[in-house]
C-alpha cells in the first residue's frame, strides 16, 4: 500500500474527532467582537475572513498565517493591518451569517476561505456554491477587494463531489472578478513535516509555507485596493 493511501485512510478516521474538536474550541488570536479598525490613515485592512485554517487552530496565535502574513507585508514595508477572523468549525453557512458583523472591522481586503468543513460533513455542494457566491458578493458590494483561497478535498465522498467541489472556487471568483489562489495548501497539504498529527492544519511552519504561496496574490490585492483610492 502507497504512503497516499495510508495517508487518506488515517486522515478519513480523524476527520470527525478533528470537527468535534475544531468545532468546540474557542477562537484563538480573535477578539470576542470585531472592533472597528482605527488604522492609520493610508493602513490597509486586510480580513483573514474562515474557519479553523484561518484561526490558526492548534498553533500559538502569532503563528497563525495571518499574523504571518502581517509580519511579512510590514516588513516589506507595506503599511497593512491583518486582522484574524477565523473561528474553527465554521461552515460556509455561518460564515455569511457573520458576513455583516464582519463587515464592522471595515477591511479594504479580505480573504475569503471557507468550505473545508461543508465538505467534511458531505454538505449539498449546491448550497456550499451559493453561499460562497452571497458571500464574495456582500464583499464586493461593500466596495471590498475580494481574494477566495482555493480548497481542495480527498476522494472520500467520490471522484464527483471531490471535482465538484474544487470548481466552486474558480468560479465563483470569475463571476465576481475576485482574486483566486487556486489552491490555498499549495505545498503544505499532505506534507507530514508542515502539518500537525491530524494531517488537517498546517503547524507554523507550514503557515509559513502558505503565507509565501499566497504573497503574490494578496501583492495584486494591496494593489487593486490602491488603485480604488
Amino acid at each position: 500500500m502507497s504512503f497516499e493511501s495510508v495517508w487518506k485512510k488515517t486522515l478519513l478516521l480523524l476527520v470527525l474527532w478533528v470537527l468535534s474538536a475544531c468545532a468546540a474550541a474557542t477562537p484563538v488570536g480573535t477578539t470576542a467582537a470585531p472592533v472597528s479598525s482605527q488604522a492609520p490613515q493610508n493602513e490597509i485592512i486586510i480580513l483573514a475572513f474562515g474557519d479553523s485554517l484561518t484561526e490558526g487552530f492548534g498553533v500559538d496565535s502569532q503563528e497563525s498565517y495571518p499574523a504571518q502574513l502581517q509580519r511579512k507585508l510590514q516588513a516589506d514595508g507595506h503599511a497593512v493591518q491583518v486582522i484574524n477572523g477565523g473561528i474553527s468549525g465554521e461552515t460556509s453557512t455561518s460564515a455569511l451569517a457573520r458576513l455583516d458583523w464582519m463587515l464592522n472591522t471595515q477591511p479594504d481586503i479580505v480573504i475569503v476561505e471557507t468550505g473545508a468543513n461543508d465538505a467534511l460533513r458531505g454538505v449539498d455542494l449546491e448550497l456550499t456554491r451559493k453561499n460562497i457566491d452571497e458571500i464574495t458578493r456582500k464583499f464586493t458590494a461593500s466596495e471590498v477587494v475580494v481574494v477566495i483561497a482555493g480548497l481542495q478535498i480527498v476522494q472520500n465522498l467520490g471522484q464527483d463531489y471531490t471535482t465538484d467541489f474544487a470548481e466552486i472556487y474558480p468560479a465563483v471568483a470569475e463571476k465576481h472578478g475576485s482574486i483566486l489562489i487556486p489552491f490555498v495548501l499549495e505545498g503544505v497539504a499532505a506534507n507530514p513535516e508542515l502539518n500537525q498529527p491530524d494531517f488537517i492544519h498546517p503547524t507554523a511552519e507550514g503557515y509559513a509555507v502558505m503565507v509565501e504561496h499566497i504573497y503574490p496574490f494578496i501583492l495584486e490585492a494591496i494593489r487593486t485596493a490602491e488603485n480604488k483610492d
